[in-house]
Order: C-alpha cells, then sequence, then structure tokens
C-alpha cells in the first residue's frame, strides 16, 4: 500500500474509537486542509455505521452515557495506578499502569469503556479475561489479575507488551523470507495453544500480534485482544450470556474469514483463524492483504460480504508481479532481496501454502493451525509441502533441496568416479592401442627388411598382414592403409603376381580407403600407375585424373595423357594438352621439355600450336646433350619435325635413334622414319622401317592384353599409337584387326 492509504486507515482507526459527537473536531485537526482525505476518511466512517459497527456490537444495545466520567492518568484502579492511556478498542480502554504491591511492576491493564458497558459488552469482556486466564504460553500476553471498577465496570490485568505490530518489525529490521516465516510459525503455536484451550481468536490481525524484544536481543511475538474470543469446547467462560445476532459481523474485514463475513447458519470453528493466518502470512510476503478493503468499505456492508465469500484472490507471487515498480521495489528492499529473486521466491511451494489456507471453503483448508505450521516447516527444511499436489518430479527436486549438502558430497564423489573412470579408461585406450600400434609397426618393420633384400613374396606377406591389423585396430581412412597397400602391391608385381596384385587393389578398394585417397593426390597418382601397368585403362584415369584436380604437375600430366589415348577420347585429350603445354611452357628441364612435347605429339591433333610444341623438343635436345636419354630427346624432335611437315628434318638423327638399343626407342623412331620416309616417296624404306617397328613390339614388349605391361606402360601406348599410324598411312586403313588397348580382335 501507499503511503496516503495507511493515512486513511490510522485516522480511521482512531476517529472510530471516538464518541460519534467528538470524531468531527478530530478530522478537522488531523486532517489539516487536506479535504481529500478528510472525505475519504468520513466516508470510512459512514461504511462503519451502516454496517452497524460490525468490528464490535449492534448498535441497539449501546447506551450513550454521556457525561460519565472514565479512568484517566493518575487513576486508581484497585491496587493499579494508570500512568497512561496506550490503546482503545471499540468497548474497552487500555492503560499502562504501575503495580504498587504485593510486587512494583509495570502492567497492561484494559478496563470497559464508560457507556459501553451493555450486557453483550460485558459478556465479551469477561469472556476474553477467561479466555486469557486459561492459556499459558510464551507467545500469549499472560492475564495477571482482574476484578471492577468502582462503577462496576470490569477490567483485567495482563503483562505490560512494550512492542510494534509484527508486519512494522518486520519491515523495519528488513527480515528476509525465511526470517518472517520462523517468526510466523512462532504465531501459529500460539494460536494452536489457544485452540487447544477451546478458544478461536476471530481478530487476528498485525495489530494484535506485537513483536517485543527479549533482554538477549531475540525477538518475540506476542498475541493480543482476545475480545471476541469464542469458546469451542462448550466450557463456561462467563456467567453472562453471550449471544452474537444472525446480522452482525464480527472481525476485521481485510482478515475475517467467509463464514464469519457470510449470513449463514455455519457456526465459526478454528478454521477461521486459519484464514485470518492465511491472510497474515499474505501481508508478511507481499506487503499487502488479499484484497484492498479501504476501497471496499466505502461500497458498503454488502460488498465486503460478496469480496470476502466470492472472489478469488491472486497468488502472492502474482500480487507481487502486479505491483507497481516503485511498490515492488520498496517490499524487496525491506526483505533484502531483489525483485526478481524475491517473485521467484515465493511463487511454488509458499503460493500452495497461502491459497490453501486462504480456501473459501473451509473443508480445504489446513485441519488445524499445526498442520498449516508444519507445512511451513516442510518447506523451511526443503521437505516436501502437503498443500502442493504431489509428484515424484517435486518430491525429488524437495528431496535433493532438504539434503544439499548429501547430495553436493554424492555428486563431487560421481564426479570424482567417473574423472577416474575416464582416466583409466583412457589409460587402457591408449595401452590399447600402443600395443595395436607396435603390432602394425613390426609387420611393416619386417615387410621392409625383406624389401630391402629383395625377397618380394615375404615382402608382400608382411605388408598385407601389416594391412590386415591397421584395417582391424584403425580402420582404413588413414594414411599407414594406403602406404601398406601401395608397398604390398609392388611387392607382388616385382616378384611376378600381377594377377593376385590386381585381387588385393580390388578387395581393398572400399569406400574408406577411397575417402582418404581422394584427400592424398601421390597416392591416387600411384594407383592409376599400377593400374596402368595391368591395362585397366579406364580405372587408371579415373584415379590420375582425380590426381590432378587436387593441383597441377608435369608427372599427372605425362600419366594422363597417354591414358586419354588408350580410352581413344579424343576430345579430353586435346582439352589437356593446351593446358599441359602451358603449365610447362617456361621449363628449363630437360626431361620435363621432352615429356610435355611426346605426349602432345601422340595424335597427329593434339589441339596445340605445332611451333610450342616444337620449341620444347627443341629445348630438350639442346639442354640434354650428353645426357643419357638423349636419344629420347632425338625422338621427340624427329617426330616434332615430322607433325610440322618437316620430313627430310625428321631423318636427320634417325640413324642414331635406332642404335639406342632400348626397344621402345626404336620402336617409336622406326614409326616415325616409316611415316617421314613414306611421305617424301620412299616407299621400300618406309615398308622396311615399318616391320622393324613391329618386330620391336612383337618381340622385345609385352604383347597387347598382357597384365603386366611394366613401368614404361606410357612408351607402351606411345609406341603402339604411332604404329597404328603409320601402318593406316602406308597400309591403309583396317590392315590389322587385333585392338593394341585391349588385346582383342576387331
Amino acid at each position: 500500500m501507499n503511503g496516503s492509504e495507511k493515512s486513511e486507515m490510522d485516522l480511521f482507526t482512531e476517529a472510530v474509537q471516538l464518541p460519534v459527537e467528538q470524531r468531527s473536531a478530530f478530522l478537522v485537526t488531523a486532517c489539516g486542509g487536506n479535504a481529500e482525505l478528510r472525505a475519504n476518511v468520513e466516508a470510512l466512517l459512514r461504511a462503519h455505521v451502516e454496517s452497524g459497527e460490525f468490528l464490535e456490537q449492534a448498535p441497539e444495545e449501546i447506551k450513550a452515557q454521556a457525561g460519565v466520567p472514565g479512568e484517566k492518568p493518575g487513576d486508581y484502579v484497585g491496587r493499579y495506578k494508570l500512568l497512561q492511556q496506550v490503546g482503545e478498542g471499540g468497548c474497552g480502554v487500555v492503560f499502562m499502569a504501575d503495580q504498587e504491591e504485593p510486587i512494583r511492576r509495570k502492567v497492561a491493564i484494559k478496563i470497559v469503556k464508560p457507556g459501553m458497558d451493555t450486557k453483550t459488552v460485558i459478556a465479551r469482556f469477561e469472556a476474553e479475561r477467561q479466555a486469557m486466564a486459561l492459556m499459558d504460553h510464551p507467545n500469549i500476553a499472560k492475564v495477571l489479575d482482574a476484578g471492577a471498577t468502582e462503577s462496576g465496570r470490569p477490567y483485567f490485568v495482563m503483562e505490560l507488551v512494550r512492542g510494534i505490530k509484527i508486519t512494522d518489525y518486520c519491515d523495519q529490521n528488513w527480515l528476509k523470507t525465511t526470517a518472517r516465516l520462523d517468526m510466523f510459525i512462532e504465531v501459529c503455536d500460539a494460536v494452536q495453544h489457544a485452540h487447544q484451550k477451546g478458544i478461536i481468536h476471530r481478530d487476528i490481525k498485525p495489530s494484535n500480534i506485537l513483536v517485543t524484544t527479549l533482554p538477549s536481543g531475540k525477538p518475540l511475538a506476542k498475541v493480543i485482544d482476545f475480545g471476541i474470543a469464542k469458546a469451542t469446547t462448550g466450557q463456561r467462560l462467563t456467567d453472562k450470556t453471550l449471544f452474537t445476532a444472525f446480522e452482525l459481523l464480527i472481525g476485521t474485514p481485510a482478515y475475517m474469514s467467509p463464514e464469519q463475513a457470510a449470513l449463514s447458519s455455519v457456526d465459526v470453528d478454528t478454521r477461521s483463524d486459519i484464514y485470518s493466518l492465511g491472510v497474515l502470512l499474505y501481508e508478511l510476503l507481499t506487503g499487502t492483504t488479499p484484497f484492498d478493503t479501504t476501497e471496499i468499505l466505502k461500497r458498503g456492508l454488502d460488498e465486503v460480504r460478496r469480496v470476502v465469500c466470492d472472489v478469488e484472490p491472486p497468488r502472492p507471487s502474482t500480487r507481487l508481479s502486479t505491483l507497481m515498480v516503485a511498490d515492488l521495489t520498496s517490499v524487496s528492499r525491506n526483505r533484502q532481496i531483489e525483485p526478481p529473486r524475491l517473485i521467484r521466491e515465493v511463487r511454488g511451494d509458499l503460493d500452495w501454502i497461502v491459497m490453501k489456507a486462504l480456501e473459501k471453503d473451509r473443508e480445504r483448508r489446513y485441519a488445524t493451525v499445526n498442520g498449516f505450521a508444519m507445512d511451513i516447516r516442510r518447506f523451511l527444511e526443503g521437505e516436501a509441502i502437503l498443500a502442493r499436489p504431489p509428484s515424484k518430479i517435486y518430491r525429488l527436486r524437495r528431496l535433493i533441496f532438504r539434503h544439499k549438502l548429501l547430495f553436493w558430497a554424492l555428486c563431487i564423489v560421481l564426479l570424482l568416479l567417473m574423472t577416474c573412470l575416464v582416466v583409466t579408461g583412457r589409460l587402457l585406450v591408449q595401452n590399447r592401442r600402443m600395443r595395436n600400434e607396435i603390432a602394425v609397426a613390426s609387420a611393416q618393420n619386417q615387410g621392409e627388411l625383406l624389401r630391402n633384400s629383395t625377397d618380394w613374396n615375404n615382402a608382400a606377406d608382411k605388408y598385407k598382414e601389416a594391412l590386415r591389423l591397421q584395417e582391424r585396430f584403425f580402420g582404413l581412412d588413414q594414411t599407414r592403409a594406403g602406404q601398406l597397400l601401395r608397398a604390398a602391391v609392388d611387392c607382388l608385381s616385382r616378384a611376378g603376381k600381377p594377377e593376385e596384385a590386381n585381387k588385393l587393389m580390388d578387395q581393398y578398394n572400399t569406400p574408406a580407403l577411397q575417402r582418404w585417397a581422394t584427400q592424398h593426390a601421390d597416392w591416387l597418382y600411384w594407383r592409376g600407375q599400377i593400374m596402368a601397368q595391368q591395362g585397366r585403362w579406364h580405372e587408371a584415369r579415373n584415379d590420375v585424373a582425380m590426381a590432378l584436380k587436387r593441383g597441377p604437375h608435369w608427372l599427372l600430366f605425362h600419366a594422363l595423357a597417354p591414358l586419354l589415348v588408350a580410352e581413344r577420347d579424343l576430345t579430353a585429350y586435346q582439352q589437356l594438352c593446351p593446358e599441359m603445354v602451358a603449365h610447362s611452357r617456361a621449363t628449363t628441364n630437360a626431361g620435363i621439355a621432352d615429356t610435355v612435347a611426346k605426349d602432345s605429339l601422340i595424335l597427329p591433333s593434339s589441339g596445340v600450336d605445332l611451333a610450342a610444341i616444337a620449341a620444347l623438343a627443341e629445348t630438350a635436345v639442346t639442354l640434354g646433350k650428353g645426357e643419357g636419354p638423349y636419344t629420347f630427346y632425338l625422338c621427340t624432335k624427329a617426330l616434332a619435325d615430322y607433325r610440322q611437315g618437316k620430313c627430310q628434318e625428321a631423318l636427320v638423327g634417325t640413324a642414331e635413334i635406332l642404335k639406342d638399343p632400348f626397344p621402345y626407342t626404336q620402336a617409336e623412331g622406326s614409326a616415325v622414319l616409316a611415316m617421314a620416309q613414306f611421305r617424301l616417296g620412299k616407299i621400300e624404306e618406309a615398308r622396311e622401317a615399318l616391320a622393324k617397328s613391329e618386330t620391336v613390339l612383337r618381340e622385345r614388349i609385352p604383347p597387347p592384353g598382357s597384365h603386366d605391361l611394366g613401368s614404361d606402360w606410357r612408351d607402351w601406348i606411345i609406341a603402339h599409337a604411332l604404329l597404328d599410324e603409320a601402318k593406316s598411312l602406308i597400309e591403309g586403313p583396317g590392315t590389322t584387326n587385333l585392338d593394341w588397348r585391349t588385346g582383342s580382335h576387331e
């Protein structure tokens, strides 16, 4: 609530305790020039009168006795000297007094007000006196004495409680929610004690619960004012008749239960106090009551009854979330917590507890105040509360909250255990991996030793063993797998077992190894060569082409060009040759210049400028003079001259070329010589040269269809291509039905 509302309620409380004829003068002084404040208080007073002054008694029983003097400070009531008035209710006045005998002490004495000593009031007063005398609890003000004034008005003496109302104490001392709940449990214990004595308070509100401070500094809540208490066990509290009129409301509107407000025959029992305690807890948590009765009272008694009996209040957390920012900040500051955290703290269990206490149907409330307090204790101790519908997850969460230290300890132990298991597992994995690595490396090393001693068969066996272990322990998608396969196939090829090498290649042509191979151009190049040596042109072409995509290199060009010729893919060949020449045009390496030129001259038409090719051939001859493969360079130069139509120049180095014992040099040189002589009209010499080329290819190199062409497979393709061209030129097309690419007859 804001400050203006509190001011109105304070003035209303003070004015309602004055005689009617004194209220107007009091408001003139108290409100000053604030006309709006005075109008609001007067409206509350009118509503109070219209409702029959339901806070205490029926108006028809009050007898105006103007002029009857009341007690004042300095007077004696029995053996008690009145010091000052400390409070006033609808029917009684409370004084602080000195007790002079048999012991000296300060006490509180409550006396029926003059003019209020009707039968009903006296009956209630004596009922309160008897009720408080029955009770003995540290949180309930003790009754010390009782009697009657000289005018016959009853009074009773109780311990003097120096304190402030519980809500003000909590806010002024910035008590956190848990401390407020602890204090509220003390109040519940006091009310439970009263219920056990057969007494219902029926007017539980902050002003009837005062908090005092003990000498030790500990706060102590005291429940006071059992002025409208009601006996529930049938015991006699007074010999006067005590009758509550059917139409009379007993209690304070903001805190009264629906059964107190309803005009029905339902008797009020201890659960009415449980409702009022629920309102008090609501206010301790949120700083407000469930309903703003200041506005409701202005609308009359019927509206009070309707709201209390029929309107469902918002949950405490909902009320907090709908407060104005300034009000929520103030409420949170009084509880030493940030607004969002306060809302989260109240939401959930505390919502359920409060709303169960505020049920309209008393059958759905807590059965006893002790049950109410026990649920709050369960919340504080982290246990499952009874107000919330039970669920396994909720109970588990509360169990964890209740045993936080134990669960933290268990979590730490489990974490340590898991850490140990992970570390141990990793050590075991590393140990096993190390053993596996040693097994693979051992087989590989043995293969290397046997390979160095040219024991190809046994070396191949060791490499295959290492490859099987690699596949078993680490998979094939690794560099080592490719290296082992390469070594095994190489040894089998050198051992003269091409079929077995071919079978091994097919066996390990797996998706895993293919994935690895696509990332390693050198491995693809090597595998392409192995495939080419076995006459598997298409597979070899795919591998070399894939390797070339990883990056251009003259060796890859040198492998792919003859493979395209073997595949009869003239279009791809004509696309490759210009790229190959452009990549190596500026080379100063005789071997590279010769290779690029020769590969571009295999077929009559390569799509490359013949002058550029001739320049590369000239570079090879010039730079490579005196080198071992010089006759190779001369052969390429002769072929370049022939392609340019310089047949006479092509014959210049023929004699030296044919002296080279290397069969492919002789075969290629004889084919070029035959074509040049034929172009020059030397038919017989051309036929002789052609026959020599055929003889060399037939007798000294692997035949067509062979699965072991050796490492010179490129020259094998070039020699056959040139021989084919020479035979077609000299003898005419279709002079042979043997396809050298496949070894089959056409």
